[in-house]
């Protein structure tokens, strides 16, 4: 196995990485035959069976199979190996975003010494990661994320490790013991300071077919209901945790409350879509990429945090502005399940995020 880049004009996003093998199967399974894969890969039938026939050779298994007078159809195999490829990817997609950014980061920075950078540890947020291809397209800003759950980035902050932490909370009266528990002893209000950034919505993700029978959380679990919950840590984990204990459920009471566990919402959505689970919690357009029905559960500000002493950095500044801007409430409109902050970009107390969640 062997990873490369390379440097070409336009842009390439997400989780995409150029494979030959998984565009061929991948052509074959959106096809439905191998005519049709030559067409969609814009090649000839006779280039699309010998990359096959090459393909079987290396790894030593069919990858497709035929009978007279019908097409040729992937084994399965193939579209096992197919989906597992795809879920490492998405799995990967967080870092795969920084990477390509770091790596742009690199080449703006080699012909511009004056470069300002951000580094950003933050819960995971698609909004957050096109918001930094934005900011990127100024030669002079980087901005360096890195995802994690609210947790882990406010500990990254108090360590120094970033300059600003991305954490969100639910618009919830009385939202959460929780939450509390979680943001008190890392936010400080004689230490840090919160910048508005945006409001999202956070729902159930699962297939049409089920959404018949769940309309509320509480259905999840009394359908016996193949769960993918988020890593420890994460501000959805703790949403989750918020839920049972608004519903009175004890994890013990519930078996599959920890059996699966995923570090995006994307990831999150990929297996909802797979059938490897039947229902996950997230943000709206995770649900969307993949067809899949959205049950709104509520409504949550994504904060970013700060020290006191870094509210004058100029990359701080910079960042405030881009969020302030008009750019950034277009891509908020642009994605489903979010909208701007009351103020974004503008600074908060801490006291006053904690009386939200107390």
């Amino acid at each position: 196995m062997h990873l490369g880049y390379s440097l070409e004009p336009g842009q390439q996003t997400g989780a995409t990485l150029a494979n030959p093998l998984f565009e061929l199967l991948a052509a074959i399974v959106d096809g439905g035959s191998i005519r049709h894969a030559a067409r969609l890969l814009g090649a000839s039938y006779r280039y699309v069976w010998d990359a096959l026939r090459k393909w079987e050779g290396l790894l030593g298994k069919p990858l497709i199979t035929w009978s007279q007078g019908q097409p040729a159809k992937p084994t399965q195999f193939a579209r096992r190996l197919l989906w597992l490829e795809r879920r490492a990817r998405t799995r990967m997609q967080p870092h795969l975003e920084a990477l390509r950014s770091d790596l742009k980061s690199v080449m703006a920075g080699a012909l511009n010494e004056r470069q300002l950078v951000l580094t950003v540890s933050a819960s995971h947020d698609i909004a957050l990661a096109v918001l930094q291809r934005h900011a990127s397209e100024a030669d002079d800003f980087h901005v360096e994320l890195s995802f994690a759950g609210s947790v882990h980035a406010l500990h990254a902050l108090n360590d120094r490790q970033c300059l600003v932490a991305g954490f969100h909370v639910p618009v919830l009266p009385a939202a959460a013991p929780v939450f509390l528990r979680a943001l008190k002893p890392l936010l400080k209000p004689s230490a840090h300071k919160v910048i508005g950034c945006s409001r999202r919505t956070q729902g159930l993700i699962l297939p049409a077919e089920l959404a018949v029978r769940v309309r509320t959380f509480r259905d999840v679990v009394e359908n016996d209901l193949r769960f993918v919950n988020r890593q420890v840590g994460s501000g959805t984990r703790m949403l989750v945790e918020h839920l049972m204990q608004e519903h009175s459920i004890a994890p013990a009471s519930w078996p599959r409350y920890a059996d699966h566990v995923e570090n995006t919402h994307v990831a999150v959505g990929l297996c909802v879509a797979s059938g490897v689970a039947d229902v996950g919690i997230g943000i709206e357009a995770a649900a969307l990429q993949f067809g899949l029905h959205f049950v709104p559960l509520v409504e949550e500000d994504y904060f970013v945090a700060c020290a006191h002493d870094d509210l004058e950095h100029p990359a701080v500044r910079r960042f405030r502005d881009v969020l302030a801007g008009p750019a950034w409430a277009q891509i908020l409109s642009s994605l489903p399940g979010y909208r701007p902050a009351g103020e974004p970009g503008g600074l908060l107390d801490v006291a006053q995020i904690l009386r939200t969640v107390s």
